[in-house]
Parts: structure tokens; C-alpha cells; sequence
């Protein structure tokens, strides 16, 4: 009979659970997926039970269990919670249950906080789980070296010598019908690009040294069960909140992970000499955000955009339509130039209006300036005034590009103060974008950045930055002895824009670092959206913005349309189409409008009508995307949290070999519903590549059609075959 008396703690939300056994000397994880449901102690016992693995031929002599915080002494040889060293010593953790906190929150999920001790070491570790209300679990670990004066009785004093942390990484157990892996590369202009492998034995690592997520960011690394898609399959995911370096990792040995076939982990990526903790001194990890899904990649998504939505300052005002001069005017800064672009802005319906690069002293050029916070006088001999004066008396508000992180050595500051560049001792290497960086953990320069950016923030009432970050962190080391650096950085940066944004409540903040090259929940923290790639072509855009989707709910990515040929790709394409490509977030606008002919300008003021029709449905629905048979062809969507409407958008991006698409569901619809739908020809209609037909679509563009929802949802609909690089927007509101 199963012993009941085994402690175990069980955590629940939102069909998600987490069953942790309270075991001696490290607790375990009995389950972390589907709900388990309302389990009694004996049912509990009985699952500890069944956890308990076989005691393998030439192993060690016991049931290998995978702990909370596996190490050697476990026998796991495996990727292990943490590593370390005391100068030389202690390099074999023996961790021990010292105390359980748990607490349960009335809106669903809870909290259990385990510590833990190594008496060898002198380090201490609180590992925190938190099942958040959306079914996301966040894990957390602080790692602190014990102070002298702490130390139990009768255990060895503690050395002074500080104790070398070389990685701590949060790892959660996989079963064995996890076999695929999703993650994601990318480079400038293309982001956020999946990729697909078999998960086979050993680890797959990947490791970003880039000073921040970067362009090839894993961004949320995902198994599950073979071919799992948007719509169906089982899936566990892992998020790193970390702004700088990061590691992710899969891990199956052919022993497994006790019970347990394999290993989901993540958390900071160290740099050798990085975190030296002196007695009393701690290191937090940054959260890592794990999420199990029985609904494939949308029903991951949700998870995540629900989890994002719940946090306190989450922009819950109208997401403001966007006008950005970059691919407008480029460093071509002009008071009239801009001034007209500012009211055509106003005329089609934009609603913040944000002056790009190119606005301060010695910046006519991407090689000279940077560092220099202060207006040109002489493009701007009155300052930004004039400008921000006339962009609020249209109605609109006005925000600034800024990249306070960076420096030209062609600067008054890179001049002034050569040893606020981060870099080693012996002399900087290669610029990046004829790019340093500035060393944020300098208290100098960190107060020198709040200064500027509080006094431009105030003197010009500006209402939102475009915060970039071009560079990438090589050689980032400081002070005497080259120490590194990096973690250093980031903590900075975040006080820094913690700071300001205190300073200035109200202050919007887009996170923007050569395109989409840092988004992750730790910038997201203290940002309201990201930039998710400096391409605005959108065959590109399509494939970017569905991918960035996966952790992000539509409102805190930005989606503009730019001129055509595209700035980045120089592929020419309608307007219609880009126009529907950046309907779907936080909308915007990358063109010289004044250059725009007026039919141009009468189809972008009924894009910018649409949008703000339909924002309340971008901004709060749910994210949807149908698995179809290639990549030529995309259907994605949103829908309304109750189901009473929805919009789509049925994408063709390159030529197929069928000549009909044949019938299509309609993702997150109701079956037992009843529907009407219509096509919006706000934006114009795309082009077909046949003569007439579905049926369907002919009635559908004259006027409401009533359709059931077991047709849309389980049928579907035969789709028109659209020529290359179109977009068909399909409206619909449930009826009964």
C-alpha cells in the first residue's frame, strides 16, 4: 500500500499542474503537464510511487531520481543546476532540504519556495516556482554564499574566498513522448526563423554571446510530440527573461531523467570570472517561464499572451497609430520636410508621431555622434520645439529614437571620456556599425544617460522613446583586470530605464535593437513594445510577425508598412497588401507621405479607419494560425476572448504547385455556433489567380453571409487561390 504520508505539494491553474515531492535531501518533480485534477494524499502517494525508477545494469546501486536541483550526487550526468568553485574547492554541490514555503493564490496557481543548503560550499539556494493564473510557470533561483557569522554549529568556517559561480539553470523533466524540438535563428531583417529537429541523445545547447537575445535568438524553445503544429499536439516550452547572454537546452541521456525521459532548462549564459560571490553576497537567475500546452503552438501562445496581459502595467489604453521618419527622411532632417510629413500624418489618422535618427549633434551620417544627447544646433538652430509644438497641435503625440547604449568615437563624449568605452585594457577591437559601447555599470556614465534622457524626455514633453541598440557585446570587460562584464551591463540598463521610467511615469518605450534583435519578458518588463525587425517588406513581415507571436500578444509588436521597393529587400509590392500585413499589431507607418500620390493617401486613411475599428479585437483577442500543407499559404487570425468575432487574413506568398487551395478551417471558432461573414475591401481587393469563385466569396463581398460554425470550424472553407504576395481579409461576428 502506498504511504501516505509522503509530503508532496501540488500547483494548479488553468489545466496546467506541477506536483513536487518533499523528499529527503532534495525534493523531486513527480509531474509537471496536464491538470492532474483534484488528487487525494493516497492518490498523491501512489503518483510518488509510480516515479520511483528501476535501478539500471552498471549504474549506481539505487533509483537514479532526477531532483529539483540535479547535480552528481544524484548520479545525474547530465547538464547539472549549477557549477561552481571555492577558490579551487568545493567543486561537488551537496545540496539539502532546509524549508518549504507554499502558498496558494485564490485566482489559481500558487507558490513553492524550496530552500536549500550546501554545507561544503556555504551556499544557500532559494528556488522559487510560481504558477501564474495562465497555467506559465515561472522558476527562479537566488544563490547566496553564507556569511561567516551564519554558519551552523559545528560546520567548518567558511573561507573568505569568493565562490566562482559558473552557470545556474533551471531544469524541469520531460516524458518520453516528447521527441521534436522547435526553436528559432535569424539574422537583420529576418528574425525569428523556426527550425525543426528530431530530439536524439545529448544535449542540444544553444548558447547566445551576444550581449543581448540577438537577431538568431532561441527565443522560446519548444518539444513535443511528433509533428505537432499551431493546432494540435502536446508541447512544453521554455522562455528566458534575460536581456543579455542566455543559454537553453533539450537534453535526453539514454538513462533518462529518473522517471522521466529528458530535460527542459534555461537561464543566463556566465562568463567565466563573471559572478564571484564574497559570504553574504547573492545572485538572482532570471526567471525562466515554462509552459505545457495539449493545444500545439497557439494554445503555447495563449499561455504566454495571457500571462503578458495579467502583468500590472500593461498598456490597457488604445495602442496609438505610429508615424516613424526613418524610412520617410533618413538623416535628412528638415523642419518644412517634417512639418508637412506631420500633417499628412494627421490627415490620414496617425496618432503619435516619433522623429528617427538623425536629430543630434554631428549626426548626419551613421559613423559620427552617438553619445552627443544633445539637439543639433545647427539643423535644429531652435531646437526640437518647433517640431514636437506643431506634431501636439495636430493632435497627435511626439517621440524620439534614441540609442543611449552606444557611441561613436567620432563624439564630443567618446573624446571627452575614452575610458567610459567598455572594452579591455589593451585597446578596443573592430567597431560594429562603426559602434562601441558604453560601459552602463560605469556609475558616471549611468548617471550621465539618466541625465540626458530625463532632460530630453522633459524639456521636449516627449511621450515615447524608440529605444535601439545596434551593437553586439564583444570583448565586454571593464575596470582593472579586464573584468567581464556583461551581466553588469544588463542589470544597469534595467535601473536605468526602471529609473527613468519613475522619473516619468506616462513614458512609453519600445525596445528596438537592430531590428528585432531584443525581445525577451526581462526588457519587457520595463518596455511597452517591441520592434520586431527593421524589414518592412511584407513577405518577410508575414513569416516574422507570425513567429514573434508565439510569445507575444499583437499590441506590443510593432507592425508598419514602408514604401515600395522595400528599404531592406528592394521588392516592389501592392500597397494593399502591405497595408493588411501591418493591420495585425501595433500599427504604424514607415513612408514619406508626402511623396504619396491620392489614392495612395485615400487607401492608408482607410487602413488607419480599419485599424481603429477593429483594435479592440487585435489588441485583446486571441492569436490563431491554421496548419496548412506548405509555407506558399498562410491563414492566421484573431478572435474575440468570448468568440463573437473574429478577423483573418489568408495570405499567398509564392506560387503552388495545386491549382485550388481547397477547403480550410477556420481556427477558434465555435462548432456549435452560428456565424456571418464578410469580406473587407477597405484596403482595396487582392488580386486572383483564377476566373470567379468559391461561391461563397462572391456573396461574401457583397454583403453579410450566414454561415454555421461546424462548417467554418470543422469543414472549412474553400479559399480562393491568390496570386503571389496578396492578402484577403475575412470579418466575422457570431450571430447566435
Amino acid at each position: 500500500m502506498a504511504d501516505t504520508s509522503v509530503r508532496i505539494v501540488a500547483l494548479r491553474a488553468s489545466g496546467t499542474s506541477l506536483v513536487v515531492e518533499l523528499a529527503e535531501p532534495l525534493p523531486r518533480v513527480l509531474h509537471w503537464g496536464a491538470d492532474l485534477g483534484d488528487l487525494t494524499a493516497t492518490d498523491l502517494a501512489a503518483l510518488a510511487l509510480t516515479d520511483e525508477p528501476a535501478v539500471l545494469n552498471n549504474s549506481i546501486d539505487v533509483p537514479r531520481r532526477f531532483t529539483v536541483w540535479p547535480t552528481e550526487a544524484d548520479g545525474w550526468s547530465g547538464t547539472p543546476a549549477h557549477t561552481g568553485h571555492l577558490d579551487g574547492a568545493s567543486g561537488a554541490p551537496r545540496l539539502a532540504l532546509k524549508g518549504v514555503t507554499h502558498r496558494e493564490h485564490p485566482e489559481g496557481g500558487g507558490e513553492l519556495v524550496l530552500d536549500l543548503a550546501d554545507t561544503g560550499s556555504g551556499l544557500d539556494v532559494t528556488l522559487t516556482y510560481r504558477l501564474e493564473p495562465s497555467g506559465v510557470l515561472a522558476v527562479v533561483a537566488e544563490l547566496t554564499r553564507r556569511a561567516a557569522d551564519s554558519a551552523p554549529a559545528g560546520t567548518a568556517v567558511l573561507q573568505p574566498a569568493p565562490y566562482d559561480l559558473g552557470h545556474a539553470l533551471a531544469l524541469l523533466p520531460l516524458p518520453r513522448r516528447a521527441t521534436e524540438i522547435l526553436d528559432f535563428t535569424g539574422k537583420w531583417s529576418r528574425e525569428r526563423s523556426p527550425q525543426r529537429r528530431p530530439l536524439g541523445h545529448g544535449t542540444h545547447s544553444r548558447e547566445v554571446r551576444r550581449g543581448k537575445p540577438g537577431a538568431d535568438s532561441p527565443y522560446l524553445l519548444t518539444v513535443g510530440t511528433p509533428g505537432f503544429g499551431f493546432r494540435s499536439g502536446e508541447v512544453w516550452g521554455v522562455h528566458v527573461a534575460w536581456s543579455g547572454d542566455q543559454r537553453y537546452l533539450v537534453e535526453q541521456l539514454p538513462e533518462g531523467a529518473g522517471s522521466h525521459a529528458s530535460v527542459l532548462g534555461g537561464g543566463e549564459l556566465l562568463r567565466a570570472g563573471e559572478i564571484r560571490l564574497a559570504p553574504g553576497r547573492s545572485y538572482r537567475t532570471p526567471v525562466s517561464h515554462f509552459a505545457w500546452s495539449a493545444d500545439g503552438l497557439d494554445g503555447l501562445a495563449d499561455r504566454f499572451h495571457t500571462l503578458v496581459r495579467a502583468r500590472p502595467g500593461h498598456p490597457r489604453a488604445p495602442r496609438p497609430l505610429v508615424l516613424n521618419s526613418w524610412e520617410a527622411v533618413y538623416f535628412d532632417h528638415d523642419l518644412d520636410h517634417l512639418r508637412r510629413l506631420a500633417d499628412r500624418a494627421a490627415e490620414v489618422g496617425v496618432e503619435r508621431f516619433v522623429l528617427d535618427d538623425g536629430w543630434f549633434t554631428g549626426r548626419r551620417a551613421a559613423d559620427a555622434g552617438l553619445g552627443d544627447w544633445s539637439v543639433d544646433p545647427t539643423v535644429w538652430p531652435d531646437g526640437l520645439g518647433p517640431l514636437a509644438d506643431h506634431v501636439r497641435g495636430l493632435g497627435m503625440d511626439f517621440g524620439l529614437w534614441v540609442e543611449p547604449e552606444s557611441v561613436n568615437l567620432d563624439s564630443a563624449l567618446a573624446r571627452a571620456h575614452p575610458d567610459w568605452v567598455l572594452g579591455p585594457a589593451a585597446g578596443l577591437g573592430p567597431s560594429f556599425r562603426d559602434q562601441y559601447v558604453l560601459d552602463l555599470a560605469n556609475p558616471e556614465v549611468w548617471s550621465y544617460l539618466l541625465q540626458s534622457l530625463d532632460e530630453l524626455v522633459t524639456t521636449y514633453q516627449i511621450a515615447f522613446l524608440k529605444w535601439d541598440h545596434n551593437r553586439e557585446l564583444h570583448e565586454a570587460v571593464h575596470g582593472p583586470g579586464d573584468r567581464p562584464a556583461a551581466h553588469a551591463q544588463v542589470d544597469a540598463l534595467y535601473r536605468l530605464l526602471d529609473t527613468l521610467r519613475e522619473r516619468r511615469p506616462g513614458l512609453e518605450v519600445e525596445s528596438c535593437a537592430g531590428g528585432g534583435g531584443r525581445i525577451d519578458l526581462g526588457i519587457l518588463a520595463r518596455t511597452d513594445r517591441v520592434w520586431p525587425s527593421d524589414c518592412n517588406d511584407p513577405v518577410e513581415r508575414q513569416t516574422i510577425q507570425r513567429w514573434t507571436g508565439q510569445l507575444l500578444p499583437p499590441e506590443l509588436v510593432g507592425t508598419h508598412f514602408g514604401p515600395s521597393p522595400s528599404h531592406t529587400t528592394a521588392r516592389t509590392g501592392s500597397d494593399s497588401f502591405r497595408l493588411a500585413t501591418a493591420l495585425f499589431g501595433h500599427a504604424g507607418i514607415e513612408q514619406d507621405l508626402t511623396r504619396c500620390s491620392p489614392g495612395e493617401l485615400a487607401r492608408i486613411t482607410a487602413w488607419t479607419a480599419l485599424h481603429r475599428e477593429l483594435r479592440p479585437l487585435l489588441h485583446g483577442g486571441r492569436t490563431v494560425r491554421a496548419d496548412l500543407e506548405d509555407d506558399a499559404r498562410l491563414l492566421h487570425g484573431v478572435v474575440a476572448p468570448d468568440g463573437s468575432a473574429a478577423l483573418y487574413c489568408w495570405v499567398r506568398l509564392a506560387t503552388s504547385a495545386e491549382g485550388q487551395s481547397g477547403r480550410v478551417l477556420l481556427p477558434g471558432l465555435a462548432a456549435d455556433a452560428r456565424y456571418r461573414l464578410r469580406i473587407r475591401t477597405d484596403l482595396g481587393l487582392p488580386s486572383f489567380h483564377q476566373t470567379s469563385g468559391p461561391a461563397w466569396l462572391t456573396g461574401a463581398l457583397r454583403d453579410w453571409i450566414p454561415l454555421p460554425g461546424s462548417v467554418l470550424a470543422l469543414a472549412g472553407l474553400p479559399m480562393p487561390t491568390l496570386n503571389p504576395e496578396q492578402a484577403l481579409l475575412i470579418e466575422i461576428r457570431r450571430t447566435a
